[in-house]
């Protein structure tokens, strides 16, 4: 199953028949295979979860700061928070959108 050139992403069931049909692996088996994958990243991520050649998904503090209500213009305090950012690995930069 080759991606097809429509402006759509590819889904997690187009995903699993590349895998699938690219590794000589039953479907089901892809699936479960994209399963442990996404379960592992979940429970590594407080650690840093690395996909060679991907990407990293990390785990970063953001400060309390100001913003700003757009719809009334009033000034707002918004709480430090945790989230969990991805940073794209260089070579899939490079892969993707190659220097001019």
């Amino acid at each position: 199953m080759a991606a097809t050139s429509t402006k759509k992403a590819m889904t997690k069931t187009q995903l699993v028949g590349t895998l699938a049909e690219k590794s000589g692996i039953s479907k089901k088996e892809a699936g479960e295979l994209l399963n442990v994958l996404a379960e592992t990243a979940y429970k590594e991520a407080k650690r840093g979860f690395t996909i060679p050649g991907i990407g990293k998904l990390v785990v970063v503090k953001r400060k309390a700061r100001k913003g700003r209500n757009p719809a009334t213009g009033e000034t707002i305090k918004i709480p430090a928070k945790t989230v969990v950012k991805f940073r794209i690995a260089k070579a899939c930069k490079d892969a993707v959108t190659p220097a001019k």
